[in-house]
């Protein structure tokens, strides 16, 4: 049998409809994600004149599930910490609906237009989430890199300068270049997930600068879905290290968890703040020896892990090599170098189109109507037929944009606005899919799961219910079936019909939704199969789909 991983892309804060703007639906702001109704899972777009382009919510699993590397040769595993945990891939038998379309897509050829050229000099799209606990810097960092690689103006850093100065706040010049609304630069933190781009040597890089705080933690999720490599961001200052290792309350090992349980393996671990030790190698050797322990129990590999110490106020080790004598016992790559070196991620363009929607777009002056997302599989183009689940309707395309820019063929892997013709607003929603017409994707609310209870979580009886995310839907869940427990190394059964799961176990069970979303199992499409559970502000539980117990 087939085994797994709990590989990236279990979920995020769904939005609950869509929204309504003047302009064209055509056009795809720039700017960032605004998540920020928890309770609803609602998210805005919101518009920004800074140089960096927006990039919806969206998820990146075209890469291979276990490894960024795209070698396609791992044993997917997780174990009690997300690592060595065997899980077969099915665990019962599927509807004759969902073999029918696995034969289906068995038999799809592509059309030559859907599969890329080879353009020598283009570069390789490469997603990178850049996480970690509250007050470590990462919009600072995220806004220093911008800057430094002339994304940002020398006039827009001076007016952000001046702007935060005058309210106190001048340490936070550079956070302010993506921190843009008016309660996140009050209140000094990331609230919402910020997109922006640069290009280095060998990637065109699109930044996801997460939130840090506890409370936002389902729209730091947002980025870290999406992504194809990460920077997990470590405050060097003491006491502040520790404070994100709590685990009550530090968001450093939550952070470090969740993206390896999406798929993300390659990460660089930039300590920041340097400065504020005088550039203490002990105290880096003291952070590398504690958290480097704990990365490996969450099943990262030394050898994709890179450990670069910097400062992002300073500009010490960002884009060029450091001169500064008291970082002189460093002999590794500067930032941009680390970024480089990451293995490009696999793009699936020979499978049926599939773009999962983050968010809508409607111009009540045109009357039309542009679904939002990423390009999970296949490709689309001005005047292809495309449908709209779960609605079931067909829609043309009448324009595409990829990164604010007008396109005519877009293909796995791109950020998308796809202005649709022929179809009523009501029926395109955000959580929703877009998807080839003559390969429909699956609606269903009984589900069953294979799941991971995290550490230091509650306990989940048959009964609870729990916040269910896959990819941008969100759904109230009910427990309605506990099968099995599974041994945390072989994935075999261990007790059958257990009365809970708790921290750390693994476990097969039930879930019935308030409403049904657009889902397949995972073993068929890692995109639509990948699951995390959360309660009470807190993240459970992450899996994926193993079967669908009943489809609408």
């Amino acid at each position: 049998m087939d085994e797994i991983i709990f590989s990236k892309n279990l979920g995020v804060d769904a939005p609950s409809g869509s929204r309504t703007t003047g302009d064209s639906s055509a056009s795809m702001p720039k700017g960032r994600l605004d998540n920020m109704d928890q309770s609803s899972g609602a998210f805005n777009l919101k518009s920004s004149g800074k140089s960096s382009s927006f990039m919806p919510k969206e998820r990146n699993n075209m890469v291979d599930d276990s490894s960024s590397s795209g070698n396609g040769h791992e044993t997917h595993s997780l174990s009690d910490n997300l690592r060595d945990i065997s899980l077969a891939a099915k665990s019962g038998h599927s509807n004759d609906t969902s073999h029918g379309r696995a034969n289906l897509r068995a038999q799809y050829k592509p059309e030559k237009w859907m599969l890329p050229g080879k353009a020598e000099d283009s570069l390789t799209q490469l997603n990178l989430a850049i996480v970690g606990h509250v007050d470590s810097g990462k919009s600072t960092l995220s806004g220093r890199l911008l800057h430094l690689l002339g994304r940002i103006s020398q006039k827009e850093m001076h007016k952000y300068e001046k702007e935060s100065k005058f309210q106190g706040k001048g340490s936070f010049a550079y956070a302010w270049a993506l921190d843009e609304s008016a309660e996140e630069r009050e209140r000094g933190i990331t609230m919402t997930v910020a997109v922006a781009y640069f290009d280095s040597k060998r990637y065109h890089v699109v930044v996801l600068d997460s939130p840090g705080h506890k409370d936002f933690v389902p729209n730091m999720i947002t980025g870290a879905t999406q992504a194809d490599a990460a920077i997990l961001l470590i405050d060097a200052s003491i006491g502040s290290f520790e404070a994100g290792m709590d685990g009550t309350k530090g968001q450093t090992r939550e952070h470090a968890q969740l993206i390896r349980s999406f798929g993300v393996d390659q990460i660089i671990v930039a300590v920041n703040k340097m400065d504020a030790v005088n550039y203490s190698k002990d105290r880096f050797d003291l952070i590398k020896s504690q958290l480097g322990t704990f990365l490996r129990s969450c099943g990262f590999k030394d050898s994709c892990v890179s450990w670069i110490p910097l400062s992002a106020v300073e500009n010490i080790n960002l884009v060029a090599a450091p001169s500064d004598v008291r970082l002189s016992w460093y002999q590794g790559p500067y930032l941009l170098e680390a970024i480089d070196s990451f293995q490009p991620p696999t793009r699936d363009f020979s499978k049926p189109l599939l773009m999962p929607i983050c968010d809508v777009i409607k111009s009540t002056s045109q009357g039309q109507v542009s679904a939002c997302g990423k390009l999970e599989a296949g490709a689309v183009r001005i005047g292809s037929k495309v449908l709209i689940m779960p609605s079931a309707n067909i829609a043309t395309v009448r324009s595409l944009e990829r990164d604010s820019q007008a396109c005519t063929i877009a293909r796995a892997g791109d950020n998308v606005a796809i202005n649709l013709h022929g179809i009523d607003g009501i029926d395109v929603m955000a959580g929703g899919v877009l998807c080839h017409p003559d390969f429909p994707v699956a609606v269903a609310k009984h589900l069953e799961l294979k799941v991971l209870v995290l550490d230091g979580a509650t306990p989940i009886l048959i009964g609870s219910q729990l916040e269910f995310h896959i990819h941008h839907a969100k759904e109230v869940a009910k427990v309605a079936r506990i099968s099995s427990l599974l041994d945390s190394k072989t994935g075999k059964v261990t007790k059958k019909a257990p009365r809970c799961i708790v921290a750390k176990q693994s476990a097969v069970v039930e879930v019935i939704l308030q409403e049904a979303v657009c889902v397949e199992e995972f073993s068929k499409c890692k995109a639509l199969g990948r699951v995390f559970l959360r309660t009470l502000g807190r993240t459970v539980a992450v899996g994926i789909v193993t079967r669908i117990v009943e489809e609408q």
